[in-house]
């Protein structure tokens, strides 16, 4: 075919031409009205296309792997993040989230709530960490001299949500108690993709998932019934399924005694006379004031004289849980692990 440059030449000579020859005009009109047409179509946007449309390029292509492979969008329940892929410095305020870091062996976090760390994880209150606050009020200035890459908070800090996106990328990572065993699984899930490690994720989340099984095997064989206390310095609340602690009836199986009990974070204030009227087999007990400093324990309170009328009490199965699993690290991997291990070992 001519190139664009001869058909220019033919329309010039073509104008002449028409000049000098009238009767042609008619036929030069339409010589040149095609001519026309296809210079306009040698014009720039040959081989891009229109200016109104973006070019794909391999290089915007690739531009965009880049992103994908270094960014990933978080949705939670306090918003959408933009979080950086396997970010090096990292502030952490949510102790379940901690468990899981380090289970996974993440090393990538470098503040705390220092205060708040129980002693199984002890090595974030070493020198190597920074001291980020208390589980409730981030230490904003130290934050802001940080610059951590990536902030991670739960329930307890929600509140600063706001001011710490201003920080860093912040993402809210909770549970879901009506929906616990799903939001643990997901919680994990993410955190090994931000962090890379997926595999050993994957590994954890099938050995919790079969103790899982073997729990709900056992709590139906026994045909358990149960009830879950929270002990604070003499008080009590009780917790019923899809409640902050109902995962114990909803995904370990042991039945509840009470299908009533109001689905409250604080749990339904209780008295002994309910716990004797509803004589539970097992009662499983949260002792808050060993985390808090009480000045009673769960033990000294609930071995009165109305609970040993019980068949929980005569048949030995008060069953005082690990209250840094079940208040402070739940939703760790490790922490997790130890509940199933403890509520197993309960029944037995």
């Amino acid at each position: 075919m001519p190139s664009c440059e001869t058909f220019n030449f033919i329309i010039i000579n073509s104008y002449y031409t028409g000049v000098v020859s009238l009767k042609r005009s008619l036929t030069l009109f339409f010589v040149l009205l095609f001519l026309a047409v296809f210079a306009a179509a040698c014009g720039p946007n040959e081989a891009s296309g229109t200016p109104d449309e973006p070019v794909i390029t391999e290089e915007t292509d690739e531009k965009a792997a880049d992103t994908e492979e270094t960014e990933l969008t978080i949705q939670h329940e306090l918003g959408e993040t933009i979080v950086p892929k396997n970010p090096s410095k990292v502030a952490v305020f949510d102790l379940g989230v901690l468990d899981t870091l380090d289970t996974l062996g993440v090393e990538e976090v470098v503040a705390v709530p220092k205060d708040n760390v129980p002693d199984y994880l002890e090595k974030y209150k070493g020198d190597a960490y920074e001291n980020a606050g208390t589980l409730f009020e981030p230490d904003f200035e130290k934050l802001y001299d940080l610059q951590p890459d990536l902030i991670i908070i739960s329930g307890r800090a929600s509140e600063a949500y706001d001011d710490l996106s201003e920080i860093a990328p912040t993402i809210f990572i909770g549970l879901d108690t009506t929906n616990f065993l799903e939001s643990f699984e997901g919680n994990v899930t993410t955190l090994a993709e931000i962090f890379g490690k997926e595999e050993a994720a994957e590994q954890e989340l099938a050995a919790i998932k079969e103790s899982i099984k073997a729990l709900n095997e056992k709590a139906s064989a026994a045909e358990a019934n149960g009830l879950v206390v929270l002990a604070n310095d003499g008080e009590m609340s009780a917790y019923g399924p899809g409640s902050r602690f109902g995962f114990l009836h909803d995904d370990f199986g042991v039945a509840p005694i009470d299908e009533n009990i109001e689905a409250s974070n604080h749990g339904q204030t209780i008295s002994y006379e309910y716990i004797v009227d509803k004589d539970p087999e097992y009662l499983f007990v949260i002792d808050r004031g060993a985390i808090v400093g009480g000045e009673t324990s769960a033990q000294e309170a609930l071995e009165n004289d109305l609970i040993k009328t019980t068949t929980a009490y005569e048949e030995g199965n008060i069953v005082y849980l690990n209250a840094v699993y079940w208040y402070i690290t739940t939703g760790g991997l490790t922490s997790m692990a130890g509940m199933l291990e403890e509520v197993s070992a309960g029944l037995e």
